[in-house]
Parts: C-alpha cells; structure tokens; sequence
C-alpha cells in the first residue's frame, strides 16, 4: 500500500473461524469481518401459496429478503465498508460462494468500484495474498447457476409438498427435487432385497501337499469352463469330493504363471472419495466429516497462529496445482528417497464429463505439516481426517508398487483346482497409503515351490455351502458414490441430501445402514407413481448439467426455468384434482378390536399408530410397535403387580405414542400412570429417592431422583451403585461394541475403569 496515504481494507468472509486465519495472514491492515453464512434468501413463504419468492410471469425475477435476524450484521458490515478504502468479498470458491459474495455486495451501500471479489483454494498465506493482488468481479453466471437451483428446489418441493400433505394427512411432509430421488434409491434397494430368492450353489476346497508342505487350492473350472457357482446342491457337491477323494493317483500340477504387476496409485480425494474413505476407514458420517473437514480448511491454532491445513473440501476435480506438485516432490525425495518419485509427475484424469474442475483435490496445503508433527494442536478426529488426507494425497504422488503374482493350476481329469498367492516386492505408494479395502496378502511361502508337471498329493476334500445375497443396503458413503454414479446432486449437497431423508423419518439409520421407513416408501411409491418424470434418475442428473451450463454460459438461466416449470405445474394441478388420501397400513394389529394399525400423525407432528377403527377404537401406540413384531392377532393382556392408586383395581400394561404406561381396566376411572424403569440405586443427594430412568423432551434419556422436583439430583449414564475411588460420587455405566467402560458421575473427577467386553450382551452407544 502507499506511504502517502494508507488505505483502510475490508475483507468479508462467511465464519468466524475463517476470519480468524486470513486475519493472522494479512495482519492489522485489513479489517476482517464475518458475514455469517448467507445474509439474504428467497422468502419462505408457505407452500400452499403462490408467494414462493420469484415472479413466473416475468422472467422468474427473484425478489430477495433479508434473512430475519441477519439486519445487525447487514448494519455492522455497511458502518465498516463506508469507513473502508476497499471491500474484498472472500467468500467460498464455489458458486453458493459466488451467490454469497453478490448477496453482501446488494446489501452494502457503497459505490461498486470499492468492491472486489477474491477466491482462494487454501488458506495459506501465498494463496490468500495472490487473490488480494489479483481480485476480480463477482461471476454473475455462477451467481445464476446458484440462483436457479434455488428456485428449482423451492419450485419442486413446495409444489410437490402440499400434494404429500394432501394425500398422507401429514403437513410435516416434504418433497425435494434432488432428496426424493435418494429416497427412491434406498426404497427401490429394500424392494430388490425383499424380492431377492436365494439360490444354493457349492465350492469345493481341498488340502494339496507336496514335499511336507501343504497349501489349499479351490475347484475352479470343470471341462475347462469357469464353475462361477454352477455346483447347485449337495449331491452334486458329492460327486466331486468323492472323485477327488478317490482319484487313483496323485494330481499334476498343469500350469505355473508368474509375473509381476504394477499397483498405481490412486487420484488425490475429491468430496465423495473423502466421504466414502472417512466412512470405511474411520467410521465417520458424511455429515461429521464435512464439518471435520471444515474446521481444517478454515484453520485449526498452532503455536498461537490459526493455520488452514487442507485445500476446499467440496470439489469435484483431481487437479493437482504444479506448486503442490512440487511440494510434494521435495518431501517425497528427502523422506523416501527416489525409488519412490516417478519420473514425471502423475497427472490423473477427470473421471466424468461434468466434472466442474473450479478447483483442485483435496489436499494438505503444507505436505510438510505431517499428521505427527501436529497431533497435539488437533482433536480425535481432526487428526484422523488430516491424517487420511495427507497420506491419500502423498500416495497419489508416488510410484507405483510392485506385486508379485503365481497362480497354480492343478488337474484331476475333468475338474481343475487353482492356487494363488501375490506378493509386494517394492510397497512404492503402499509405504504411505493402501487403498485396499483389505491388506495385501503376503502368503507366498505357503505354497511350495512346484514346476508344470509336478505331482501334488489330495489329502482333504471340503465342500462349501453358500447362497447367493440380495445386494446391500446403501449406507451414507455407498449413497453418496450411487448418486454421484448417476450424476445426481454436487459435493456441496451429498451431506444436506442425507440428513434431510433422515431429518424427515424416511430413512433411519441403524448399525449405519440406511433402512427406509414405511412413511418413507409410501412418500416414494406416491411421487415415483405421479411425477415419474422428476423422479427419474436421468432428469435429475440432466438438470445439475444444466446448473453447470449456465455457470458456463452455455445456456439462459430463465430459459431453463421455463422449459421445465409449464409441463411440470400442469402435471402438478392435474394430480392435486384427482388425488385422493393414502392410508399408510401396517402389519400390526390393534390389541383391543384386531383392525390393521395405521400411521397416523400428531397436531405436534409426532407419529405413531393409530386404529383404523377410529373413531370408535382410540388405541395408538408407539411406532416402535413395528420393529418390535406387534403384530399378534389376539395379545394377551399383561396385569401390573401395581394397583390403581384412585380406584385400587387392577392396571394393564399398554402401550401409547410415547411408549409403555399403565391403566386402570375400571372403564369409570381410567387412570394412567407412565412406566418408571428403577435401577435400584439410592440417590446420593438426598438418600431417600431412588436413581431412575428419565427422558427429556427430545426423548434423550438420563437418570435422576424419582422424587423430582424435591430432589434435582441427575446423571447421564445408568448408575451401577458404585462410588467412584477418587471422589465418592456414582459411577455410571457406558457399554459400547468395544466393551464396558465405567464412569464417574462427577464431570470434574475424569475417572474411568475399561471391564471387559460381554459379548452375550453386546450394545452400542451412539455418540
């Protein structure tokens, strides 16, 4: 800046976090400031009205709002740009990025010639530097792409909402132009499951020895064609071990192929590959590894100074920049010598056609920074995700691994055994990373050294029985890899897409596998039966490249607003004239009159079942009822040891909406009383209650004094009557599928005791 006279700068970003970074990067000069996510947005009218926030009958014209509770920060960040030289708008580098910059840029009341779009791909002072240098205008056309997904969305789901409230009887229901066709993927998944019949086949297995060294060897082919489960049940199985078993001589070994393979090196992570690796490798969800992978773009405090430690985590491009190239370069050849550098830098290809390439793959910004070297700056899991980071994109930078493979061919007349081994004979890349789901295997010394023409003696013959499986249900990260197959959603909506599904109850999620819920398939059968059209796999995919074709101006944001909303409202009104209401029936039976339950929703919005018979039977009970095979024809009624404290009849177990309680069978009294689970422990505060079972509002359960409010003594694990050996308190019990830890109720104590697993007893404790 200028000696003469130097200029007030203000840079505006999306988060605190990442102010906090670019702050310590351009020093005291520049004003930095956060503009806290999006500061305007399409009014969100209710969907029953034509107020949907833009004007179909002018161009689809948006008319934006200020976001309720954003006006404080519109009126700080215009005090600070009129105060300003010049406004640099830094927000993401992506077109939601683009959007959110030109949203600032509307609400401030400052000349346009002040205002100045910077973008960077990490957060690193060269990068952060080089755009202040090099700033440029907001890109209108991305700011359009963004605009018009907008308005889809708000279009579809707002349109096709009411047809859902209409037809199910549930104004808590949505539809979504890119999340309803996920939901179909699951629901179509459990139907193929559903309709899956197992069919038998065999594979035959046999202990080979030769010289006192025994290997194992499978049948592979018969007559010299391929088995690929042709062995369809036991007595053919039969056949073949007593063949084998009985063969008059020894089997001759009749091929020997050797030879060694390369094992490349795979691309550098994008959003979804990131996704997938978190999820198999570490366990972690979509959503938990965004917002990991979020704090380490933004910048995690190292030695007093916030540093970003990865490239923007939402890209769809393996690009590697020629600096990080050469970075990596240089730590490769002073940490693993030059075997492990190829001779020219891998370059790898996009992969799909509608790749966006705004940016690179994701990558560390400093490959110095090792995962070890700042362990200590990082949490459990930051320095889990870094750690997968790092070593996927140095690997991605190394040589190839060399790998050792024999295959054996053993014959005894009509049918053919095979033996193979492989073996790394150079680790190259696998030094730092192995993409395998499952490590190489290293079992060249079990089998003998044998030549074409050798004799090997059959010393076991064991067949197999197997049955072919229905293909698995999606979890997060194979939904994820199935959508961006299809060329459905972007890096930046694969998180919000799956939380939604769940968010909604259609999709539950249980030992990570995605199941969907009865509501769920109901609201898929009915969109898939009515709009096929917005539901197919191909539309959706065609209009995520027609957002892109627009960022490119390829074509006019309008006119693909027009070509698809006259067929699609027509569609729409004719659906909503015909449409008559859907009952969601279920397996199970009521306990009082055996008519099917229903799914049936609460004015709060909660579901549960209710009687079909309504309004002459009342019975609801828990939705659980479902999981939990409620369906018997005729229950028998169970009696509470406990007597109705107004009446003193009898009480029978029931159970409502919000799970097991108690009821009086005197038809004029009718008392109710909820089920209280005791541990048996006395309460420690005031030694009269006892420690029980507790939910709160949101149905999170905790233990506490059952003689509330006198007494507010609480706990959030299940007390084992215990003290702690430390401080006196209870000590609690968490089980987790890696054991039993116990402990302490007393948040300031820290004691813990790992027992061992019980593995009769296994559960799981969600974090």
């Amino acid at each position: 800046m200028s000696a003469a006279k130097k200029e007030k700068a203000l840079v505006i970003v999306e988060s605190p976090a990442k102010s906090k970074t670019i702050k310590k990067i351009l020093g005291d000069s520049y004003q930095i400031e956060a503009s806290f996510g999006h500061i305007r947005n399409l009014p969100a009218k209710d969907p029953s009205t034509d107020n949907l926030g833009f004007d179909v009958n002018h161009n689809f014209e948006p008319k934006f709002e200020i976001i309720p509770g954003k006006q404080k920060v519109v009126t700080k960040l215009n005090d600070l740009a009129k105060k300003s030289d010049k406004i640099y708008l830094a927000s993401d580098p992506d077109r939601e990025g683009e959007a959110i910059a030109w949203h600032v840029r509307q609400v401030l009341k400052v000349p346009d010639d002040k205002i100045y779009r910077i973008v960077f791909n990490e957060i690193t002072p060269k990068a952060v530097k080089h755009s202040v240098e090099n700033p440029r205008g907001i890109d209108m056309d991305m700011v359009q792409a963004q605009q018009t997904r907008q308005i889809l969305d708000k279009l579809v789901g707002f349109k096709l909402s009411p047809v859902l409230w209409k037809q199910i009887g549930n104004r808590n229901l949505s539809a979504g132009r890119v999340q309803s066709v996920a939901l179909r993927m699951i629901c179509e998944r459990e139907d193929e499951i559903e309709a899956f019949v197992p069919q038998e086949y065999w594979s035959i297995h046999t202990i080979l020895e030769k010289d006192g060294k025994t290997f194992e060897a499978e049948l592979s082919k018969i007559k010299g064609k391929a088995v690929e489960k042709s062995i369809k049940n036991k007595d053919e199985a039969e056949k073949i071990v007593e063949y084998l078993k009985n063969y008059p001589s020894d089997l001759d070994v009749s091929k020997v192929t050797k030879k060694t393979t390369k094992r490349k090196p795979t691309a550098p992570f994008i959003t979804s590959t990131m996704q997938r690796a978190a999820s198999s490798k570490l366990g972690f969800g979509v959503q938990k590894t965004m917002q990991v992978a979020q704090k380490l773009y933004e910048g995690i405090e190292i030695d007093g100074t916030p540093v970003g430690l990865i490239t923007y985590m939402r890209t769809d491009s393996v690009r590697v920049s020629d600096d990080a190239q050469e970075m990596a370069k240089n730590y490769i050849l002073e940490n693993f010598g030059e075997k492990y550098y190829p001779a020219k830098p891998n370059i790898y290809a996009k992969g799909k056609q509608n790749v966006q390439d705004a940016h690179e793959a994701i990558r560390p910004s400093y490959p110095e920074r090792t995962p070890d070297s700042i362990k200590k700056y990082l949490d459990n899991d930051q320095y889990k995700l870094y750690k997968l980071i790092w070593e996927k994109f140095m690997s991605s930078q190394m040589t190839p691994a060399d790998v050792a493979n024999k295959t054996i061919e053993i014959t005894a007349g009509d049918y053919t055994l095979k033996a193979g081994t492989s073996k790394v004979t150079f680790d190259g890349f696998l030094k730092v990373y192995n993409d395998a789901e499952e490590e190489e295997q290293e079992a060249e010394a079990k089998i003998p050294d044998l030549e074409e023409g050798d004799k090997v003696k059959c010393q076991k013959v064991d067949p197999k029985q197997h049955f072919t499986q229905p293909p698995p249900r999606y979890n997060e990260a194979s939904l994820v890899k199935a959508l961006e197959e299809h060329g459905i959603g972007r890096p930046s909506t694969y998180a919000t897409i799956i939380t939604v599904i769940q968010t909604r109850k259609y999709v539950e999620k249980k030992n990570k596998v995605l199941f969907p819920t009865l509501l769920g398939r109901t609201v898929s059968k009915q969109l898939v039966a009515q709009f096929a059209d917005i539901m197919d796999y191909k539309f959706t995919a065609g209009m995520e490249t027609k957002l892109d074709e627009i960022a490119e101006k390829k074509v006019v944001w309008n006119k693909v607003l027009a070509d698809f909303y006259t067929p699609f409202m027509e569609n729409v009104n004719k659906v909503m004239a015909t449409s008559e209401k859907v009952r969601i029936e279920t397996n199970v039976k009521c306990p009082n009159c055996g008519r099917p339950m229903l799914v049936r929703t609460s004015k709060k919005g909660t579901q549960f079942l209710g009687c079909s018979g309504y309004p002459e039977c009342k019975t609801a009970m828990s939705l659980n009822a479902i999981n939990e095979g409620a369906e018997t024809e005729n229950p028998e009624t169970e009696v509470c040891e406990e007597k109705c404290e107004k009446c003193g009849s009898d009480m029978v177990f029931k159970v409502g909406p919000y799970g097991k309680y108690m009821e009086c069978i005197n038809p004029e009294c009718g008392a109710r009383k909820a089920v209280i689970k005791t541990t048996g422990v006395k309460c420690p505060k005031c030694g009269q209650g006892e420690i029980v079972e507790r939910k709160s509002k949101r149905g999170t359960v905790f233990y506490g004094c059952n003689k509330y409010p006198e007494c507010d003594y609480v706990m959030w694990n299940e007390p084992t009557g215990e003290t702690c050996p430390d401080c006196g308190s209870l000590l609690g019990k968490v089980v987790t599928k890696k054991g039993t830890t116990l402990k302490c109720s007393n948040i300031k104590c820290g004691f813990k005791k790992e027992l061992p697993q019980d593995t009769d007893n296994e559960q799981t404790e969600e974090s």
